[in-house]
């Protein structure tokens, strides 16, 4: 950083993408209380955690798209007002409860109007969200355009940083109303609008090299576009609307279709399968995160400790490991160093899901080393491979993650745990499993789960065993969830093996718009 400007402008940056995180951890801390407030379901509580981050992308692809003409800091004003909102609307979903001694249906309708309060909060946070990465990732990958990979996951420091302070706070403050914890996220928001007034933010770097916005698009290309429409059309149109899979294909086809008869480019392959990877690469860390407290919360207690520690704990070494990046990325490569993340972060999911008393914290450490370097250095590897791609390739890389997470990812772990429970239950309790199971439908079409009104009618004997039932059944689904940082860990493999057949990895950096007439503004080069 050679500069004053460019150095509060940076632990800005870190700082806003902390809010991010503010609002992960509050909603992961909170989401049981949240169940059992307005009487949600596993399933339902995964929508909202899912709504919490699907329309993220909706915003960071439409503001990469824009964002150079809007300006960054306009930006990150919309994403101020968009976080002070969620604190807005999220807290107003209790005044939507029925009293004491209303009516069932005055009940039901109160308990569903506060869900689709905390339902539509949770997806105004996510639009700002996605316009703080829009806005923070092509930044830090332009002012360190040389050292991409070290500094983007420094910057992504910033998020367990958050889950970090977050969670303390959130502890510290035990019982309090939740309404409170969901209040906190203000104190971050205003420390980095204010750092932000009067920064000066760079030109990025494919418009500073005077690649055509055009080009872009190509570099980002048809299959890409593919792959990002039909997954917003799926959630917003087949989950939010209920339009039929003829209308969501339709719509897909339409949309894609007209930006590849503008762009008549299919894109890198490779960007392709990057994207690809996100979706796996997100369940891991963010679908694996969003449950974590609710799923340990049994175990904890048996030791004393708030389940909202491991969550805590995990993003602890995170943010200490992030800072560290730098030597580490030197020694291994990018997707040397992806390849072991994927492989330990595979390891630790498999003993969480067994572990027991104090094992629980081994297992948590050996999560915590697997997932530190996934995010950013997947983000690294994008930024170095495809600069002509500007703002739009290196967050649609986020924007895809966390799409597949919110559509598919947090709403696939809440199915394997139902599936879970209710293979545990048959096999032990048939009987009481038939009183109190009810059929649902979901993302993955109907599925069998466990209603919480029904459950309140049995004894109190049975109400414990189907508590210590569905305790282990939740935990050892992690097994399942292992099986992503496998794929990973096969895919890096393939791409470390492709890459040495072409002489290794290597950056590429577009030139700089320079007055040198031996300097052409659309020369690439291989970085030394």
């Amino acid at each position: 950083m050679d500069n004053a400007n460019d150095k509060r402008l940076f632990w800005a940056c870190v700082i806003a993408l902390g809010v991010t995180a503010f609002g992960f951890s509050v909603r992961a801390t909170l989401l049981d209380q949240w169940g059992e407030q307005f009487g949600l379901n596993e399933v339902e509580k995964g929508q909202i955690n899912g709504v919490g981050v699907w329309p993220f992308v909706v915003t960071i692809i439409l503001f990469s798209l824009v964002v150079d003409k809007i300006g960054y800091g306009r930006s990150m004003v919309f994403a101020f007002v968009a976080h002070v909102s969620y604190v807005l609307i999220v807290t107003c979903a209790p005044l939507a409860l029925a009293p004491t001694g209303a009516s069932p249906q005055a009940v039901a309708a109160g308990q569903r109007t506060g869900y689709w309060l905390l339902y539509i909060g949770n997806l105004v946070f996510a639009l700002g969200n996605g316009t703080v990465e829009a806005v923070i990732n092509p930044v830090v990958a332009t002012m360190f355009r040389h050292h991409k990979t070290k500094w983007l996951n420094i910057l992504h420091a910033g998020w367990p940083g958050g889950l970090v302070l977050a969670g303390l706070m959130t502890i510290a403050m035990g019982d309090i109303d939740w309404r409170f914890k969901v209040a906190l996220i203000v104190l971050p928001a205003i420390l980095y609008g204010v750092m932000m007034l009067g920064c000066r933010f760079p030109v990025q770097e494919r418009v500073a090299a005077g690649e055509s916005y055009h080009t872009m698009l190509q570099e980002f290309g048809i299959l890409s576009a593919a792959i990002v429409v039909a997954l917003i059309v799926r959630e917003v149109g087949g989950n939010v609307y209920g339009m039929s899979w003829q209308m969501q294909t339709l719509i897909t086809l339409t949309v894609v279709g007209t930006f590849g008869l503008y762009v008549r480019a299919l894109g890198r392959p490779l960007f392709v399968f990057l994207l690809l990877l996100m979706i796996p690469l997100a369940t891991t860390e963010l679908g694996t995160d969003g449950w974590i407290t609710s799923l340990m919360e049994p175990q904890m207690k048996k030791i004393d400790l708030n389940a909202a520690w491991l969550l805590v704990y995990t993003s602890f070494i995170m943010m200490v490991l992030r800072f560290l990046a730098g030597p580490i990325v030197h020694k291994l490569s990018p997707l040397g160093l992806l390849a072991v993340s994927a492989i330990v972060a595979a390891l630790g999911l498999l003993f969480l899901s067994h572990a027991a008393g104090i094992a629980l914290l081994a297992a948590a450490t050996i999560y915590g080393f697997g997932k530190t370097f996934l995010w950013p250095t997947m983000l690294g590897v994008v930024a170095e491979r495809f600069p002509k791609g500007g703002a739009l390739t290196l967050n649609a890389t986020t924007g895809v993650g966390m799409l597949g997470v919110g559509v598919l990812g947090f709403p696939f772990v809440g199915l394997i745990q139902e599936d879970a429970v209710r293979r545990d239950m048959q096999a032990q309790q048939p009987g009481i499993y038939e009183q109190i199971s009810v059929e649902k439908e979901g993302v993955f079409g109907s599925y069998i789960a466990v209603n919480p009104a029904r459950m309140q009618k049995l004894s109190q004997e049975q109400s414990r065993q189907v508590t210590q039932i569905e305790e282990g059944a939740k935990q050892g689904a992690l097994a399942t969830v292992a099986i992503f940082p496998v794929i990973m860990f096969s895919c890096y493999i393939g791409l470390i093996i492709y890459f040495k057949r072409r002489g290794g990895y290597k950056a590429e950096v577009i030139g700089i718009r320079s007055s040198n007439p031996n300097r052409t503004t659309s020369q690439t080069r291989r970085s030394r």
